[in-house]
């Protein structure tokens, strides 16, 4: 790891700020499922202390980014087809409850965010890391919009622990595309206050996403036992 922390300056304990660096570097894959998080190389790396280390890998265990065991440390969880599956279902419904509650909300000034964050989707779509930020500050706009704080912090809570997932589904071109025009309508609907619209096609982003990492582990699987097996 050669990127430079630099402590914020907020509320936010030391702790939380490391565990959110080090569950940014999960979903864009710098740690790699399995990983073992050694505390001393942390340490070095943030220029904390081991103790400090320990608090932020308890947090990301919370969130299901890490495992802990006794005598053999914290480890990356292991990507999983069925917590894939449940996570996308969760997923599904809190966004769709986000979006119909925004269509109802929405006023002149959400209206140009959502039409600026669509703007640059569509101009990164050969760039599956920056569309997939993208795609979930867009998440998180929509979810200000519908003015339910405690929606809004489920949903920023579950976007760390379902970021390799959804980050998977937007590997191909292809995907990103599809995301792209089910995000315009998503969008409309928002727009035009349709509630019911709004919630159906979010929730259809979301499943489609789901089908893409579904089919996306599936192939790495496949890929992995293949590999097995000639060794």
């Amino acid at each position: 790891m050669n990127r430079q922390f630099t402590p914020s300056s907020t509320l936010r304990t030391l702790p939380i700020q490391i565990s959110d660096q080090i569950s940014e570097r999960i979903i864009d894959g710098s740690f790699e499922s399995g990983e073992r998080l050694r505390e001393v190389e942390l340490a070095e790396s943030f220029g904390v202390s081991r103790a400090t280390i320990r608090e932020a890998l308890r947090l990301l265990e919370q969130r299901g980014l890490v495992q802990i065991k006794p005598q053999r440390g914290a480890h990356v969880t292991q990507l999983s087809l069925k917590e894939l599956e449940d996570l996308f279902e969760v997923r599904a419904s809190l966004l769709s409850s986000a979006s119909r509650l925004a269509a109802e909300r929405i006023h002149p000034d959400n209206v140009r965010a959502l039409n600026s964050y669509l703007a640059r989707l569509e101009e990164n779509t050969d760039d599956s890391a920056r569309y997939s930020a993208i795609s979930g500050e867009m998440v998180s706009l929509i979810a200000a919009i519908s003015e339910n704080e405690i929606l809004a912090h489920y949903i920023s809570d579950f976007a760390q622990r379902i970021g390799r997932y959804v980050r998977m589904g937007l590997q191909s071109e292809e995907r990103r595309q599809a995301s792209l025009r089910t995000w315009r309508r998503l969008v409309d609907f928002i727009v035009q206050g349709d509630g019911p619209n709004a919630a159906e096609e979010h929730r259809r982003l979301a499943l489609e996403n789901r089908d893409g990492a579904l089919k996306a582990l599936q192939e790495g699987q496949k890929l992995s036992s293949l590999a097995s097996d000639e060794i």
